[in-house]
């Protein structure tokens, strides 16, 4: 009986003992994850120990935010925040739509940072997994490509941070840069200052030579000659030489150099795309438009080297690209291959239904002072999220029936909830008309934006626009900003996009953020076609 009775005081010590431990770990700043704990000892928790998805992880649900003061915005303001793990899947696809069950982000709080940066979320969410294609993070071999532009010193020191994001050798190997420079087009560039800037280029891994232009030159025929720069400077390895502009960006070098490699840089190509305006298709004709990227296969480079000084003679254009392709259609029996990924982007106004298609282009053009709206899109930030997700710049995908977020540009909501009812595969014709040719049955953009469904009124989409990206601790930290009207108040909006660990499958993974912020983790489905699910639904995507 007493050796019974000290057993039973035993085990009662004992249970007694991981009572108390389970406690002390939960009334522990920065407690595990709920995934620690079996379920059958969770169900029979008390219900103020029981852990809940949204406040788990205390010290992960916390927010610090004071860089928001440094960008002077107001306070308060309404705030939430989501972190995204992605997920290389063999079997994932980027479609024009991915639709997600879920929300994207918990519910809005407000926020005072006037009284300090530091607060607890109130709603806090699971890391959501975005499955995406595999992507490389070597760099492209593009030894083959000989770049150049013409410009003004000014606009090519305002272009470093973009073409950092594309061309530099950590990205494109062995791609070289050609830049006809001056420092108007009535003054020269000092030759000083222009060896200056070739230095802070090269500083920032871009293979770049920077040079005058020839005596005399006009603007066009600046442009022109970059086809003999080039080809001058070819060396065995050199396939193709691009004639580009200092505003046109190229999102995805891979598929770029894939574009190319589908065609023989021994025949004689000239690639490139029309402009999206046809009044400009129907005034200037079937080339290719400069700022979309025109590329030369060297054997038809070689072609306009011979010609060169006929070409420049007989040509009275003040169009550089103009003159290009008038010195192939003379001495050549080429003609343009036209690649539609390839974006002049000659529409002006506001181009949010353009950012927000869901496309990748190859190319995009005209992403500085050009709009009517003097919109400049920062596309070295914008592009900032590629880091971590691949060929995820400008891709969409749909939380729920009222979020939808355009990577990198946007997040917009729909109040009513009218998802269902708007066609996502046609862009938002939210850009200005165009000049309507006489006499032509083709409406403005319909040959290459279009046909586009309506522009949405303000109370049918809130949009929700990038205001901010940063790398932080590996990951990339997005803010969008939605500027509250009528006395409302700004919402911000955050993501941290990280990529996965090894660890993140067991849960445990932590926010890419120097704040220290993070949600805790959760998972998502993929189906065999590559479309993401929602964690407690189905998907489906819109090709």
């Amino acid at each position: 009986m007493l050796l019974r009775s000290g057993f039973c005081a035993f085990v009662s010590l004992l249970s007694l003992t991981s009572i108390i431990l389970i406690i002390h770990l939960y009334s522990t700043k920065g407690a595990p994850s709920s995934d620690w704990i079996p379920d059958r000892i969770t169900n029979h928790l008390p219900s103020q120990l029981t852990p809940h998805a949204a406040d788990s992880n205390e010290q992960n649900c916390s927010s610090r935010i004071e860089w928001l003061e440094r960008k002077d915005r107001p306070s308060p303001f309404q705030y939430a925040r989501r972190e995204i793990t992605v997920r290389q899947n063999p079997t994932a696809k980027r479609t024009l739509l991915t639709k997600i069950e879920e929300p994207l982000f918990p519910n809005l709080q407000n926020v005072d940072l006037s009284a300090d940066s530091s607060f607890p979320l109130e709603h806090c969410k699971e890391s959501l997994i975005l499955d995406v294609p595999i992507y490389s993070k070597e760099p492209v071999e593009a030894s083959n490509i000989i770049f150049g532009i013409q410009t003004t010193m000014k606009r090519l020191d305002d272009t470093i941070d973009a073409l950092v994001r594309w061309l530099a050798t950590t990205r494109a190997k062995g791609a070289k840069l050609f830049v006809i420079v001056k420092e108007s087009d009535e003054v020269e560039a000092d030759k000083r200052a222009m060896k200056d800037l070739e230095s802070k280029m090269r500083g920032r891994d871009l293979d770049v030579t920077l040079v005058p232009p020839f005596t005399g030159d006009t603007f066009s025929e600046r442009y022109f000659s970059l086809v003999k720069i080039m080809y001058e400077n070819r060396n065995d390895k050199t396939q193709w030489i691009s004639l580009i502009d200092d505003d046109t960006f190229f999102p995805s070098m891979h598929s770029l150099v894939e574009m190319l490699a589908e065609r023989d840089p021994e025949e004689q190509h000239y690639i490139g795309s029309l402009s999206e305006d046809w009044w400009s298709v129907s005034v200037y004709g079937l080339m290719g438009f400069g700022g979309a990227g025109v590329f030369l296969s060297m054997a038809l480079a070689e072609v306009i080297d011979k010609n060169y000084a006929k070409c420049k003679e007989e040509s009275d254009t003040t169009a550089g690209d103009i003159r290009v392709k008038e010195c192939i259609y003379a001495h050549s029996n080429v003609k343009l291959t036209n690649i539609p990924e390839l974006h002049q982007v000659d529409f002006k106004g506001d181009k949010s239904g353009y950012y927000e298609s869901g496309h990748l282009p190859l190319s995009l053009h005209h992403w500085k002072d050009w709009s009517n709206d003097g919109v400049d899109f920062l596309l070295a930030k914008m592009h900032l999220v590629a880091d971590v997700c691949g060929d995820c710049f400008m891709q969409r995908w749909q939380f729920g029936d009222d979020t939808v977020l355009s990577n990198g540009f946007s997040v917009a909501t729909y109040p009513k909830g009218n998802l269902k009812d708007i066609d996502m595969e046609r862009m938002e014709g939210t850009w200005d008309d165009g000049t309507q040719v006489q006499g032509s049955r083709n409406h403005g953009f319909d040959h290459s934006l279009g046909p586009a469904r309506p522009r949405l009124s303000v109370g049918e989409k809130i949009q929700h626009m990038l205001l901010e990206a940063v790398t932080v601790d590996g990951g990339v930290r997005q803010t969008y900003l939605h500027e509250g009207t009528d006395g409302e108040l700004d919402t911000i909006l955050e993501l941290f996009w990280k990529e996965e660990q090894p660890h993140d499958s067991q849960g445990d993974a932590k926010m890419p953020t120097s704040e220290q912020d993070a949600d805790q983790p959760g998972t998502a489905e993929v189906i065999k076609d590559g479309q993401e699910k929602g964690i407690n639904g189905s998907g489906e995507a819109v090709t």
